[in-house]
């Protein structure tokens, strides 16, 4: 499997990649804005009324649970509820479940339904929606992404057909079981999904008529449970919300809520400078030219964008019982802060494992390398390597010298830098790693022209014609890292660092299999320990991202990587910028 096709899969856990379309002449509309002293110190209060435009790059259905759009899945959770949604730490909390039991052992989640919820045309919502959403995603077709989410949470252990491991038992309209076929460590987080009305496809029988009429992707007319309802889809050019005057949480502040369609990122982000949208994401690490802009805001957090080494375990110099202590020596001697602060302005978080920072399951003491060139030399001491001809670079413990070769996709510019960095680290500390990729970027590059090179990188992996690579992944919000560490996925690919280890997949088994949040706890500390211990990724960092947002939107604005948009029922517009739209045509 070639490691791009990889990085889609990855990619699916967190929910979908962005896709363009049609072009948008930005000239037709502006929105008015106002010039606000950013040391002002105005008091505000909550009001109702006032409009929100928000960027959409090309979608291509307007139903959750089959879209591809990463700018609609932020979109759609105005729209949509899941039983669970994500909380600060990344564990789970509430949303339409009120209250949650795990039995025989963690194949059984028992959950209490909240009774006060109900669909934007009127219906109340009960089991038989969540089980017709379950069965739906169960029916679709397995590059569905929900359907992703689900078999790429099981890991390395069980069959990839959602059909044979789940099932749902409703006991009556406001309690259902959701049945595993065995312990499912990450069986709660994956019940974070979109529930879609029964009643809107269901006539009659529910059947498989019923389940295709849910999986449409042509005039799909969204009705949720959250704070804003679907008004109108003007194709490829708008969408209209309007606030939903009886959601359970209260009415939201802002009235009305528009997705303006444009072709991709960089036309939204142009659009948020020219006025004609209220909120955007920086699509550089430079967003600090902002803070002198009066009209903008701006709230930083935490991508699920993560950067590392990999060795190439095939080469014997990785594989020994010893090897570690090398590999420590790569984690002690490199100054991983100062990257972030030269390459990326301070956005980004240091780690020393691929979980995410804010997660609950991260421990405390689980980020042990700092940089200390002293102690990486000690390190390389203990293999028995010596400076034997005083010219800075160690010898092997029988005299050789000894180079590695670092390769990485270097047309993308960040990487190049962050790739130099490390070459000048390692060779500090007296490691020799010569730079096996192109050191310049070509003018005037074409995307097929970064296309090749990342084609070509990939073959090189697969054929294990390397010994370090410097490589990023879009992690899930799922934790499940049998695809990068065990053994079994080797030959699958997704560990194509081709490492193996026993102890890393009995830590790896039990994480997977823990029965319930005490237990899957202890069982990441575990496995935190043996990936600090054997060190087959070296973790640099994970990336930073924000949002900007015009400053006359206010309220509770805390967004996340995964919902951009969370609390939004809570930001409010003053009355006196609530302005309509100027038509300047």
């Amino acid at each position: 499997m070639k490691l791009k096709k990889i990085v889609i899969t990855i990619l699916i856990l967190s929910i979908m990649i962005a896709v363009v379309g049609c072009k948008e002449n930005l000239q037709d509309t502006t929105i008015d804005t106002f010039d606000a002293d950013v040391h002002a110190k105005v008091e505000y209060e909550p009001e109702y009324g006032g409009e929100l435009v928000l960027p959409l790059t090309t979608i291509r259905t307007l139903n959750p649970l089959i879209n591809e759009n990463m700018s609609y899945y932020h979109f759609s959770k105005l729209i949509y509820e899941g039983l669970f949604e994500l909380g600060d730490d990344l564990n789970f909390v509430n949303q339409l479940a009120e209250d949650y039991t795990l039995k025989e052992e963690g194949r059984v989640v028992s959950i209490k339904l909240r009774e006060d919820v109900f669909w934007h045309d009127g219906e109340k919502f009960t089991a038989d929606d969540v089980a017709f959403t379950i069965n739906t995603i169960k029916y679709a077709n397995d590059d569905t992404s929900y359907k992703k989410m689900f078999n790429n949470a099981l890991g390395s252990y069980s069959p990839l057909d959602i059909r044979r491991i789940l099932d749902v038992q409703i006991l009556d309209d406001y309690h259902i079981d959701i049945i595993f076929s065995e312990n499912f460590g990450h069986g709660l987080e994956t019940l974070t999904f979109p529930i879609l009305p029964k009643h809107k496809f269901v006539l009659g029988k529910e059947d498989k008529n019923s389940y295709i009429q849910a999986l449409s992707e042509e005039n799909f007319e969204p009705i949720g449970t959250g704070p804003y309802m679907f008004v109108e889809y003007d194709k490829h050019k708008t969408i209209f919300l309007k606030s939903y005057d009886k959601y359970r949480e209260g009415k939201p502040y802002i009235d009305t809520i528009i997705g303006k369609i444009l072709e991709d990122e960089e036309l939204s982000l142009t659009a948020f400078e020219t006025g004609q949208v209220h909120v955007t994401t920086a699509l550089d690490v430079d967003w600090e030219k902002y803070d002198q802009n009066n009209r903008i805001r701006i709230f930083e957090f935490v991508s699920p964008n993560y950067e590392f080494l990999g060795f190439n375990f095939s080469n014997a110099i990785f594989n020994k019982e010893s090897s570690n202590s090398l590999r420590k020596a790569f984690a002690y001697g490199i100054n991983r802060q100062s990257i972030i602060q030269r390459v990326y302005l301070g956005h980004g978080t240091q780690t020393d494992l691929p979980i995410h920072p804010n997660s609950w399951l991260l421990s405390e003491d689980s980020n042990i390398y700092g940089y200390n060139p002293s102690k990486a030399k000690e390190e390389l001491e203990k293999l028995g390597w010596k400076d034997i001809d005083g010219d800075g670079i160690y010898e092997d413990e029988e005299g050789n010298k000894v180079q590695l070769r670092l390769i990485t996709n270097s047309y993308n510019p960040l990487r190049l830098k962050v790739a130099d960095m490390v070459v000048d680290d390692l060779n500090k500390i007296g490691i020799s790693v010569v730079k096996d990729y192109p050191e310049r970027i070509p003018e005037n590059i074409t995307e097929e022209m970064i296309e090749e090179q990342w084609e070509y990188v990939n073959n090189r992996i697969i054929k294990g014609d390397y010994d370090i690579v410097l490589l990023g992944w879009h992690l899930p919000t799922i934790p499940e890292l049998s695809f990068a560490f065990h053994s079994s996925q080797i030959k699958g690919g997704t560990n194509f660092i081709r490492y193996s280890n026993e102890k890393m997949d009995e830590a790896l088994m039990e994480a997977f299999s823990s029965i319930d949040r005490d237990d899957k706890l202890k069982a990441y500390k575990k496995l935190q320990s043996v990936i600090n211990e054997e060190l087959p990724y070296i973790s640099l960092f994970f990336k930073n991202d924000a949002l900007l947002v015009d400053k006359k939107i206010m309220g509770d604005i805390d967004p996340a990587f995964f919902n951009l948009y969370r609390n939004i029922g809570k930001w409010y517009i003053p009355k006196e910028f609530q302005q309509e739209i100027v038509d300047k045509k």
